[in-house]
């Protein structure tokens, strides 16, 4: 079932991913109101988000991001789509890095390298980074349940000489290259939910107490690596420039969960710029602390 679920799908992606952009912009419009007015997927959630995390807004103002944050949604995911045949040329034009010289300065120290991310702006193209860096580059993601999506996802991503790992195989290959000294960037996105049962900490974000993904910050001590965030700002639609800010080169000297805490109030800051980028659909105030 997965193979023909896969089969019937593939041509309908691959025909999306070879359209000029201007036309792939006018689908994503048809798109957009498919998935907000007729199927309104996850609407009740992201309303219930957007009201939480930014309860000093109008109500009509919320609905403006609200509407906004889908339109950018479904504009990131016809851009993944994309990637399938986008050209490095292109790619390079439309996903810029500022300050490529801040990261290649950190290379030069020999240390490994914890890049923290959020789901904002367009986080699938950072991956478009590993073809200017030295270091292999590790990009960490959820394993897919449909095995062939998952290894359509995997070649999407790795297109720019990136290396998927799951969640699952992270620790095992950040040791692994450890002890073989051999020099790794790994890309965490932890700006999401975690397990309350994996939860070793509960922090903050948007002002709201919520457990949070201390993994990244785990590894990046024990493995002593240098921390980075990745700003991402949406210039217009299809187009983003991305900047890489320096949070700790010392990780071992820094108190425990200082590293993830200061992570999601960049995190906020981004949000607070422009709310209608961000990825409202996920659960994140699912859990209360007992």
């Amino acid at each position: 079932m997965q193979f023909v679920v896969f089969v019937l799908l593939y041509p309908f992606l691959w025909l999306i991913s070879i359209l000029p952009f201007r036309i792939l912009y006018l689908v994503s419009d048809g798109v957009y109101i498919l998935v907000y007015y007729v199927i309104g997927y996850r609407r009740k959630v992201v309303r219930q988000n957007i009201a939480l995390a930014l309860p000093h807004l109008s109500p009509k103002e919320q609905l403006s991001v609200e509407k906004k944050s889908y339109h950018h949604m479904c504009d990131m995911f016809l851009e993944m789509t994309k990637t399938m045949t986008i050209s490095e040329k292109e790619m390079n034009k439309r996903f810029v890095f500022t300050n490529l010289e801040l990261y290649k300065d950190l290379e030069k120290k020999q240390k490994s390298i914890a890049l923290l991310c959020a789901h904002y702006a367009s986080y699938e193209w950072v991956v478009s980074m590993n073809k200017h860096i030295t270091f292999e580059g590790f990009a960490i993601y959820k394993k897919v349940s449909n095995k062939y999506f998952d290894k359509l996802v995997r070649d999407i991503r790795s297109k720019f000489k990136a290396t998927l790992i799951t969640t699952k195989e992270t620790i095992p290959v950040v040791e692994k290259n450890y002890k073989k000294k051999h020099l790794g960037i790994y890309g965490f996105a932890s700006d999401q939910s975690p397990q309350v049962t994996k939860t070793h900490h509960w922090g903050t974000f948007m002002g709201i107490e919520t457990p949070v993904h201390t993994g990244a910050e785990m590894l990046a001590k024990r493995y002593d690596m240098n921390v980075i965030f990745l700003r991402t700002k949406k210039i217009k639609r299809g187009y983003y420039e991305a900047t890489f800010e320096l949070m700790f080169d010392n990780p071992k000297e820094v108190p425990n969960y200082q590293i993830s805490d200061e992570f999601l109030r960049r995190v906020e800051k981004q949000i607070y710029e422009a709310p209608e980028y961000y990825l409202w659909t996920h659960k994140r105030w699912k859990h209360k602390r007992k």
